[in-house]
Protein backbone atom coordinates (compact mmCIF):
# COMPACT_ATOMS: atom_id res chain seq x y z
CA UNK A 1 0.00 0.00 0.00
CA UNK A 2 3.02 2.14 -0.10
CA UNK A 3 2.82 4.67 3.21
CA UNK A 4 2.86 2.94 6.94
CA UNK A 5 -0.61 2.88 7.78
CA UNK A 6 -1.45 3.96 11.94
CA UNK A 7 -5.11 4.21 11.99
CA UNK A 8 -8.33 2.88 10.64
CA UNK A 9 -11.68 4.45 10.63
CA UNK A 10 -13.87 1.51 10.74
CA UNK A 11 -17.84 2.35 10.04
CA UNK A 12 -19.90 -0.27 11.66
CA UNK A 13 -19.68 -1.82 15.29
CA UNK A 14 -21.40 -5.34 14.39
CA UNK A 15 -19.41 -8.64 13.56
CA UNK A 16 -17.51 -7.46 10.23
CA UNK A 17 -15.91 -4.01 11.97
CA UNK A 18 -15.68 -4.66 15.59
CA UNK A 19 -13.51 -8.17 14.86
CA UNK A 20 -11.79 -6.23 12.39
CA UNK A 21 -10.45 -3.92 14.80
CA UNK A 22 -9.60 -6.42 17.39
CA UNK A 23 -7.25 -8.13 14.35
CA UNK A 24 -5.66 -4.97 13.55
CA UNK A 25 -4.95 -3.91 17.15
CA UNK A 26 -3.29 -7.51 17.36
CA UNK A 27 -0.98 -6.78 14.68
CA UNK A 28 0.03 -3.26 15.68
CA UNK A 29 -2.66 -0.90 13.91
CA UNK A 30 -5.07 1.09 15.67
CA UNK A 31 -8.64 1.89 14.58
CA UNK A 32 -11.12 3.95 15.58
CA UNK A 33 -14.94 2.10 15.95
CA UNK A 34 -17.69 3.77 14.65
CA UNK A 35 -21.39 2.61 15.43
CA UNK A 36 -24.55 4.34 15.78
CA UNK A 37 -26.19 2.08 18.00
CA UNK A 38 -23.42 1.23 20.49
CA UNK A 39 -23.65 -2.01 20.34
CA UNK A 40 -20.00 -2.91 19.58
CA UNK A 41 -19.81 -6.57 18.45
CA UNK A 42 -22.69 -8.45 18.29
CA UNK A 43 -24.42 -5.73 16.35
CA UNK A 44 -28.29 -6.05 15.45
CA UNK A 45 -27.68 -9.46 13.94
CA UNK A 46 -26.35 -11.01 17.57
CA UNK A 47 -28.42 -8.46 19.70
CA UNK A 48 -31.38 -10.65 19.92
CA UNK A 49 -32.71 -11.70 23.39
CA UNK A 50 -34.54 -15.05 22.68
CA UNK A 51 -32.76 -18.31 23.20
CA UNK A 52 -35.24 -19.68 20.03
CA UNK A 53 -32.96 -17.19 17.74
CA UNK A 54 -30.08 -19.53 17.72
CA UNK A 55 -27.24 -19.56 15.18
CA UNK A 56 -27.63 -21.07 11.74
CA UNK A 57 -23.69 -22.71 11.47
CA UNK A 58 -22.55 -25.22 14.02
CA UNK A 59 -20.73 -23.61 16.78
CA UNK A 60 -16.70 -25.55 15.75
CA UNK A 61 -17.39 -23.19 12.92
CA UNK A 62 -18.34 -19.59 14.59
CA UNK A 63 -14.83 -19.10 15.87
CA UNK A 64 -14.78 -15.17 15.00
CA UNK A 65 -11.10 -15.80 14.16
CA UNK A 66 -9.63 -17.43 10.97
CA UNK A 67 -7.49 -20.13 12.27
CA UNK A 68 -8.38 -20.55 15.58
CA UNK A 69 -11.29 -23.19 14.79
CA UNK A 70 -12.21 -23.76 18.26
CA UNK A 71 -12.27 -20.74 19.91
CA UNK A 72 -16.03 -20.23 19.71
CA UNK A 73 -16.00 -23.94 21.40
CA UNK A 74 -13.38 -23.47 24.37
CA UNK A 75 -15.61 -20.38 24.99
CA UNK A 76 -19.06 -22.43 25.64
CA UNK A 77 -16.97 -24.57 27.96
CA UNK A 78 -15.57 -22.39 30.37
CA UNK A 79 -19.38 -19.90 30.40
CA UNK A 80 -22.04 -22.10 29.04
CA UNK A 81 -21.00 -25.75 29.13
CA UNK A 82 -24.42 -26.75 28.62
CA UNK A 83 -24.28 -25.17 25.14
CA UNK A 84 -21.00 -26.50 24.55
CA UNK A 85 -21.56 -28.89 21.69
CA UNK A 86 -19.38 -28.80 18.82
CA UNK A 87 -21.92 -29.91 16.33
CA UNK A 88 -24.59 -27.65 18.10
CA UNK A 89 -26.21 -24.27 17.22
CA UNK A 90 -25.94 -22.20 20.03
CA UNK A 91 -28.09 -19.36 20.61
CA UNK A 92 -27.51 -15.88 18.65
CA UNK A 93 -27.21 -14.15 22.56
CA UNK A 94 -24.55 -16.15 23.57
CA UNK A 95 -22.56 -15.03 19.98
CA UNK A 96 -23.05 -12.06 20.72
CA UNK A 97 -21.30 -12.16 24.29
CA UNK A 98 -18.81 -13.78 23.09
CA UNK A 99 -17.95 -11.19 20.49
CA UNK A 100 -18.45 -8.41 23.02
CA UNK A 101 -15.75 -10.31 24.99
CA UNK A 102 -13.14 -10.73 22.63
CA UNK A 103 -13.38 -7.34 21.92
CA UNK A 104 -12.96 -6.61 25.64
CA UNK A 105 -9.98 -8.78 25.89
CA UNK A 106 -8.01 -7.29 23.17
CA UNK A 107 -8.53 -3.92 24.27
CA UNK A 108 -7.03 -4.65 27.31
CA UNK A 109 -4.02 -6.44 26.31
CA UNK A 110 -3.71 -3.59 23.67
CA UNK A 111 -4.83 -0.17 24.98
CA UNK A 112 -5.08 2.74 23.84
CA UNK A 113 -5.45 1.10 20.00
CA UNK A 114 -9.40 0.63 19.83
CA UNK A 115 -11.48 3.70 20.37
CA UNK A 116 -14.94 3.61 20.75
CA UNK A 117 -17.45 6.09 18.93
CA UNK A 118 -21.20 5.95 18.98
CA UNK A 119 -22.49 8.13 16.49
CA UNK A 120 -23.76 8.61 12.98
CA UNK A 121 -21.50 8.61 10.05
CA UNK A 122 -22.76 11.07 7.38
CA UNK A 123 -19.92 11.46 5.11
CA UNK A 124 -16.71 10.24 4.00
CA UNK A 125 -14.17 12.75 2.81
CA UNK A 126 -10.79 10.82 1.93
CA UNK A 127 -9.59 9.43 5.05
CA UNK A 128 -12.08 11.72 7.21
CA UNK A 129 -15.24 10.21 8.63
CA UNK A 130 -17.87 13.27 9.47
CA UNK A 131 -20.54 12.44 11.94
CA UNK A 132 -23.83 13.48 11.46
CA UNK A 133 -23.04 15.66 15.18
CA UNK A 134 -20.35 16.95 13.56
CA UNK A 135 -17.74 15.15 15.36
CA UNK A 136 -14.45 14.37 12.75
CA UNK A 137 -12.72 10.49 13.02
CA UNK A 138 -9.65 10.83 10.96
CA UNK A 139 -7.24 8.25 9.92
CA UNK A 140 -5.11 6.61 7.31
CA UNK A 141 -7.39 4.69 5.60
CA UNK A 142 -11.33 3.77 6.36
CA UNK A 143 -13.51 0.55 5.97
CA UNK A 144 -17.24 0.51 5.74
CA UNK A 145 -18.50 -2.77 7.51
CA UNK A 146 -22.31 -1.07 7.72
CA UNK A 147 -23.34 -4.58 7.56
CA UNK A 148 -27.11 -5.17 5.91
CA UNK A 149 -29.03 -2.27 4.76
CA UNK A 150 -32.14 -0.99 6.22
CA UNK A 151 -35.33 -3.18 5.26
CA UNK A 152 -37.26 -2.55 1.97
CA UNK A 153 -39.94 -0.40 3.10
CA UNK A 154 -43.73 -0.55 2.27
CA UNK A 155 -44.67 3.25 1.94
CA UNK A 156 -47.80 3.96 3.35
CA UNK A 157 -48.19 3.25 7.24
CA UNK A 158 -51.45 1.30 6.92
CA UNK A 159 -52.84 2.76 10.10
CA UNK A 160 -49.80 0.87 11.91
CA UNK A 161 -50.94 -2.73 11.21
CA UNK A 162 -47.64 -2.91 8.48
CA UNK A 163 -44.35 -3.70 10.26
CA UNK A 164 -41.85 -2.48 7.72
CA UNK A 165 -38.46 -2.95 10.29
CA UNK A 166 -39.68 -6.31 12.32
CA UNK A 167 -35.48 -6.01 13.84
CA UNK A 168 -36.83 -2.37 15.04
CA UNK A 169 -36.94 -2.37 19.00
CA UNK A 170 -40.54 -3.00 20.15
CA UNK A 171 -41.51 -3.83 16.65
CA UNK A 172 -43.72 -7.19 17.48
CA UNK A 173 -44.95 -5.81 21.18
CA UNK A 174 -48.75 -5.04 19.43
CA UNK A 175 -49.44 -8.29 18.10
CA UNK A 176 -51.78 -10.52 20.21
CA UNK A 177 -51.12 -13.87 21.56
CA UNK A 178 -53.65 -14.87 18.82
CA UNK A 179 -53.81 -12.64 16.54
CA UNK A 180 -53.69 -13.73 12.75
CA UNK A 181 -50.14 -12.40 10.81
CA UNK A 182 -49.24 -11.89 7.28
CA UNK A 183 -45.53 -12.44 6.40
CA UNK A 184 -44.14 -11.08 3.48
CA UNK A 185 -40.81 -13.23 2.47
CA UNK A 186 -40.28 -16.63 2.95
CA UNK A 187 -36.24 -16.68 4.23
CA UNK A 188 -34.66 -16.38 7.47
CA UNK A 189 -36.04 -13.55 8.96
CA UNK A 190 -39.37 -15.08 8.79
CA UNK A 191 -38.13 -18.30 10.56
CA UNK A 192 -36.88 -15.69 13.20
CA UNK A 193 -40.51 -14.06 13.41
CA UNK A 194 -42.30 -16.66 13.68
CA UNK A 195 -39.93 -18.55 16.52
CA UNK A 196 -39.92 -15.11 18.25
CA UNK A 197 -43.76 -14.48 18.43
CA UNK A 198 -43.76 -18.37 19.53
CA UNK A 199 -41.12 -17.27 22.59
CA UNK A 200 -43.68 -14.38 23.73
CA UNK A 201 -46.59 -16.99 23.92
CA UNK A 202 -48.23 -16.04 20.45
CA UNK A 203 -50.93 -18.60 19.36
CA UNK A 204 -52.50 -17.29 16.25
CA UNK A 205 -51.31 -18.33 12.68
CA UNK A 206 -49.43 -16.89 9.96
CA UNK A 207 -49.43 -16.93 6.09
CA UNK A 208 -46.04 -16.51 4.53
CA UNK A 209 -45.98 -15.22 0.89
CA UNK A 210 -42.94 -14.81 -1.34
CA UNK A 211 -42.21 -14.85 -5.15
CA UNK A 212 -41.70 -18.78 -5.32
CA UNK A 213 -42.67 -19.68 -1.88
CA UNK A 214 -39.09 -21.58 -0.53
CA UNK A 215 -38.59 -21.96 2.70
CA UNK A 216 -34.98 -22.20 4.01
CA UNK A 217 -33.50 -26.37 3.71
CA UNK A 218 -32.31 -27.42 6.98
CA UNK A 219 -28.64 -29.26 7.98
CA UNK A 220 -28.17 -32.27 8.66
CA UNK A 221 -27.80 -34.29 11.83
CA UNK A 222 -24.38 -34.00 11.59
CA UNK A 223 -22.03 -31.85 9.34
CA UNK A 224 -21.74 -33.59 5.95
CA UNK A 225 -18.72 -33.83 4.09
CA UNK A 226 -17.85 -31.82 1.04
CA UNK A 227 -17.69 -33.22 -2.19
CA UNK A 228 -15.12 -32.21 -4.34
CA UNK A 229 -16.27 -30.18 -7.30
CA UNK A 230 -15.84 -31.51 -10.48
CA UNK A 231 -14.53 -29.47 -13.71
CA UNK A 232 -18.52 -29.86 -14.99
CA UNK A 233 -19.88 -27.73 -11.89
CA UNK A 234 -17.00 -24.97 -11.75
CA UNK A 235 -16.76 -24.19 -15.23
CA UNK A 236 -18.57 -24.05 -18.68
CA UNK A 237 -22.59 -22.96 -18.96
CA UNK A 238 -24.72 -22.60 -16.19
CA UNK A 239 -27.18 -24.61 -17.33
CA UNK A 240 -24.79 -27.53 -17.84
CA UNK A 241 -23.00 -26.66 -14.39
CA UNK A 242 -26.60 -26.89 -12.97
CA UNK A 243 -27.10 -30.22 -14.86
CA UNK A 244 -24.27 -31.42 -13.28
CA UNK A 245 -24.84 -30.27 -9.83
CA UNK A 246 -27.93 -32.06 -9.73
CA UNK A 247 -26.72 -34.88 -10.87
CA UNK A 248 -24.02 -34.67 -7.87
CA UNK A 249 -26.39 -34.11 -5.78
CA UNK A 250 -28.26 -37.06 -6.67
CA UNK A 251 -25.57 -39.17 -5.93
CA UNK A 252 -23.69 -37.80 -3.23
CA UNK A 253 -26.34 -35.52 -1.14
CA UNK A 254 -27.30 -31.83 -1.94
CA UNK A 255 -25.87 -30.84 1.49
CA UNK A 256 -22.38 -31.97 0.25
CA UNK A 257 -22.34 -30.31 -2.67
CA UNK A 258 -23.35 -27.22 -1.32
CA UNK A 259 -20.34 -27.98 1.44
CA UNK A 260 -17.89 -28.53 -1.30
CA UNK A 261 -18.85 -25.44 -3.14
CA UNK A 262 -18.79 -23.15 -0.36
CA UNK A 263 -14.70 -22.91 -0.14
CA UNK A 264 -14.37 -21.84 -3.69
CA UNK A 265 -18.05 -19.89 -4.39
CA UNK A 266 -16.18 -16.70 -3.91
CA UNK A 267 -13.59 -17.31 -6.21
CA UNK A 268 -16.36 -18.32 -8.76
CA UNK A 269 -18.27 -15.21 -8.42
CA UNK A 270 -14.97 -13.47 -9.40
CA UNK A 271 -14.29 -15.43 -12.10
CA UNK A 272 -18.17 -15.40 -13.19
CA UNK A 273 -18.19 -12.27 -16.25
CA UNK A 274 -21.78 -10.06 -15.75
CA UNK A 275 -23.55 -12.25 -18.34
CA UNK A 276 -22.84 -15.10 -16.20
CA UNK A 277 -23.83 -13.14 -13.19
CA UNK A 278 -27.15 -11.72 -14.34
CA UNK A 279 -27.85 -15.38 -15.21
CA UNK A 280 -27.72 -16.57 -11.67
CA UNK A 281 -28.82 -13.63 -10.23
CA UNK A 282 -32.58 -13.74 -12.15
CA UNK A 283 -32.77 -17.42 -12.48
CA UNK A 284 -30.80 -19.23 -9.54
CA UNK A 285 -30.47 -16.93 -6.74
CA UNK A 286 -33.47 -18.02 -4.96
CA UNK A 287 -32.88 -22.16 -4.93
CA UNK A 288 -29.06 -21.34 -3.87
CA UNK A 289 -30.50 -18.94 -1.33
CA UNK A 290 -32.61 -21.91 0.73
CA UNK A 291 -29.85 -24.27 -0.01
CA UNK A 292 -26.60 -22.57 1.22
CA UNK A 293 -27.93 -20.84 4.19
CA UNK A 294 -29.24 -23.76 6.15
CA UNK A 295 -31.25 -23.79 9.02
CA UNK A 296 -30.88 -25.91 12.38
CA UNK A 297 -32.68 -29.27 12.28
CA UNK A 298 -34.25 -28.03 15.38
CA UNK A 299 -36.01 -25.34 13.61
CA UNK A 300 -36.90 -27.03 11.04
CA UNK A 301 -38.93 -29.82 12.87
CA UNK A 302 -40.57 -26.49 14.86
CA UNK A 303 -41.53 -25.27 11.96
CA UNK A 304 -42.89 -28.53 10.29
CA UNK A 305 -45.31 -28.61 13.49
CA UNK A 306 -46.36 -25.34 12.90
CA UNK A 307 -47.16 -26.12 9.39
CA UNK A 308 -48.97 -29.65 10.13
CA UNK A 309 -51.04 -27.90 13.05
CA UNK A 310 -52.07 -25.54 10.20
CA UNK A 311 -50.23 -21.96 12.38
CA UNK A 312 -47.73 -21.70 9.63
CA UNK A 313 -48.87 -21.46 5.77
CA UNK A 314 -45.94 -20.76 3.02
CA UNK A 315 -47.95 -19.53 0.17
CA UNK A 316 -45.99 -18.23 -3.57
CA UNK A 317 -47.11 -15.07 -5.40
CA UNK A 318 -46.70 -12.01 -6.13
CA UNK A 319 -47.44 -9.34 -3.15
CA UNK A 320 -50.04 -6.31 -4.45
CA UNK A 321 -51.13 -3.60 -2.64
CA UNK A 322 -52.48 -3.68 0.80
CA UNK A 323 -55.77 -2.32 2.06
CA UNK A 324 -56.53 -1.15 5.51
CA UNK A 325 -60.09 -1.84 8.02
CA UNK A 326 -60.53 -0.84 11.47
CA UNK A 327 -59.87 -4.20 12.61
CA UNK A 328 -56.85 -5.40 10.37
CA UNK A 329 -55.52 -5.30 6.76
CA UNK A 330 -55.99 -7.35 3.51
CA UNK A 331 -53.30 -7.92 1.25
CA UNK A 332 -54.41 -8.28 -2.54
CA UNK A 333 -51.74 -11.02 -4.09
CA UNK A 334 -51.44 -13.03 -7.11
CA UNK A 335 -50.53 -17.04 -6.78
CA UNK A 336 -47.83 -18.26 -8.70
CA UNK A 337 -49.11 -19.13 -12.13
CA UNK A 338 -51.54 -15.96 -12.82
CA UNK A 339 -54.28 -17.48 -10.61
CA UNK A 340 -56.73 -15.06 -9.07
CA UNK A 341 -57.41 -15.61 -5.66
CA UNK A 342 -59.21 -13.62 -2.80
CA UNK A 343 -57.12 -11.51 -0.51
CA UNK A 344 -55.59 -12.19 2.50
CA UNK A 345 -56.74 -11.20 5.56
CA UNK A 346 -54.74 -10.60 9.15
CA UNK A 347 -54.46 -8.39 11.67
CA UNK A 348 -51.19 -7.64 10.86
CA UNK A 349 -48.57 -7.62 8.40
CA UNK A 350 -44.60 -8.34 8.88
CA UNK A 351 -42.06 -7.25 6.15
CA UNK A 352 -39.73 -10.10 5.93
CA UNK A 353 -38.87 -9.23 2.38
CA UNK A 354 -35.39 -8.81 3.41
CA UNK A 355 -32.76 -5.61 2.95
CA UNK A 356 -33.16 -2.66 0.70
CA UNK A 357 -30.10 -3.17 -1.60
CA UNK A 358 -30.15 0.67 -2.92
CA UNK A 359 -26.59 1.57 -2.77
CA UNK A 360 -26.92 4.95 -4.65
CA UNK A 361 -29.87 5.57 -2.05
CA UNK A 362 -27.66 5.22 0.88
CA UNK A 363 -26.95 8.21 2.82
CA UNK A 364 -23.19 7.59 3.38
CA UNK A 365 -22.81 5.32 -0.05
CA UNK A 366 -24.97 7.43 -2.23
CA UNK A 367 -23.30 10.69 -2.10
CA UNK A 368 -19.58 8.38 -2.95
CA UNK A 369 -21.10 7.40 -6.14
CA UNK A 370 -22.61 10.33 -7.31
CA UNK A 371 -18.81 12.49 -6.69
CA UNK A 372 -17.39 9.72 -8.88
CA UNK A 373 -15.17 7.99 -5.84
CA UNK A 374 -17.32 5.00 -5.68
CA UNK A 375 -19.38 3.46 -8.75
CA UNK A 376 -22.00 0.68 -8.40
CA UNK A 377 -21.34 -2.94 -9.78
CA UNK A 378 -23.07 -4.34 -12.95
CA UNK A 379 -25.51 -6.31 -11.26
CA UNK A 380 -26.74 -3.58 -9.34
CA UNK A 381 -25.76 -5.24 -5.56
CA UNK A 382 -23.76 -2.96 -4.19
CA UNK A 383 -20.34 -0.86 -4.81
CA UNK A 384 -17.71 -2.13 -7.43
CA UNK A 385 -14.65 -3.76 -5.73
CA UNK A 386 -11.67 -5.17 -6.84
CA UNK A 387 -10.67 -8.85 -5.97
CA UNK A 388 -8.98 -7.07 -2.41
CA UNK A 389 -12.08 -5.43 -1.46
CA UNK A 390 -11.06 -1.82 -2.42
CA UNK A 391 -13.66 0.85 -4.17
CA UNK A 392 -13.70 1.16 -7.74
CA UNK A 393 -14.22 4.84 -8.84
CA UNK A 394 -16.60 6.02 -11.31
CA UNK A 395 -12.90 5.77 -14.18
CA UNK A 396 -12.04 2.98 -13.27
CA UNK A 397 -9.44 3.60 -10.74
CA UNK A 398 -8.89 1.59 -7.24
CA UNK A 399 -8.89 3.74 -4.18
CA UNK A 400 -6.15 2.29 -2.00
CA UNK A 401 -7.21 3.91 0.87
CA UNK A 402 -11.30 2.88 0.72
CA UNK A 403 -12.48 -0.54 1.79
CA UNK A 404 -15.70 -2.61 2.19
CA UNK A 405 -15.98 -5.34 4.59
CA UNK A 406 -19.24 -7.73 4.98
CA UNK A 407 -22.36 -7.84 3.59
CA UNK A 408 -22.03 -4.48 1.80
CA UNK A 409 -19.04 -6.26 -0.46
CA UNK A 410 -21.35 -8.96 -2.01
CA UNK A 411 -21.01 -7.27 -5.18
CA UNK A 412 -17.40 -8.53 -5.06
CA UNK A 413 -17.44 -11.53 -3.08
CA UNK A 414 -21.29 -12.79 -3.44
CA UNK A 415 -20.65 -15.03 0.01
CA UNK A 416 -20.08 -12.23 2.46
CA UNK A 417 -22.89 -12.28 5.05
CA UNK A 418 -21.96 -15.62 7.13
CA UNK A 419 -19.17 -15.55 9.90
CA UNK A 420 -16.71 -18.15 8.21
CA UNK A 421 -16.48 -16.25 4.76
CA UNK A 422 -16.49 -12.93 6.66
CA UNK A 423 -13.88 -13.93 8.59
CA UNK A 424 -11.46 -15.00 5.85
CA UNK A 425 -11.93 -11.30 4.35
CA UNK A 426 -11.03 -9.93 7.37
CA UNK A 427 -7.65 -11.77 7.78
CA UNK A 428 -6.79 -10.61 4.13
CA UNK A 429 -7.71 -7.01 4.67
CA UNK A 430 -5.67 -6.81 7.89
CA UNK A 431 -2.67 -8.39 5.66
CA UNK A 432 -2.79 -5.77 3.60
CA UNK A 433 -3.56 -2.86 5.97
CA UNK A 434 -1.05 -4.12 8.47
CA UNK A 435 1.89 -4.25 5.79
CA UNK A 436 4.28 -2.00 7.05
CA UNK A 437 7.39 -0.33 4.88
CA UNK A 438 11.14 -1.64 5.75
CA UNK A 439 12.55 0.95 8.15
CA UNK A 440 9.14 2.10 9.41
CA UNK A 441 8.68 1.73 13.46
CA UNK A 442 6.37 0.11 15.20
CA UNK A 443 3.95 1.76 17.85
CA UNK A 444 5.41 -0.12 20.57
CA UNK A 445 8.76 1.23 19.43
CA UNK A 446 7.37 4.57 18.73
Amino acid sequence: MGERIWKVAIVGGGFSGAMLAARLAERDVASVLIDRSGAFGPGLAYSTPTDEHILNVRANRMSAVEGRPDDFVRWLEAHHPDRADPEGFAPRRLYGRYLMERLAQVEAAYPGRIERVTGEAAVIEDTMVRLSDGRIAEADAVVLATGNPAPRTTGADHAGRVLSDPWAAGALDRIGDDDDVIIVGSGLTMVDMVLGLEARGWRGRAVAVSRRGLRPRAHGDAHDAPVKPTPELTGGRLSARLAEARRLATTRGWRSVMEGLRPITADLWCEADDAVRARFLRHLRPWWDVHRHRISPRVASRLDALEGDGRLEIVAGRVGPVDTSAVGLALNWTPRGGRRAPPLASAWLIDCSGPGHDPAADPLFGPLIRSGRARLDAAGLGLDLDAEGRVIGAGGGTDERLSVLGPPARAAFWETVAVPDIRKRIEALVERLAIQPPGVQTMASR
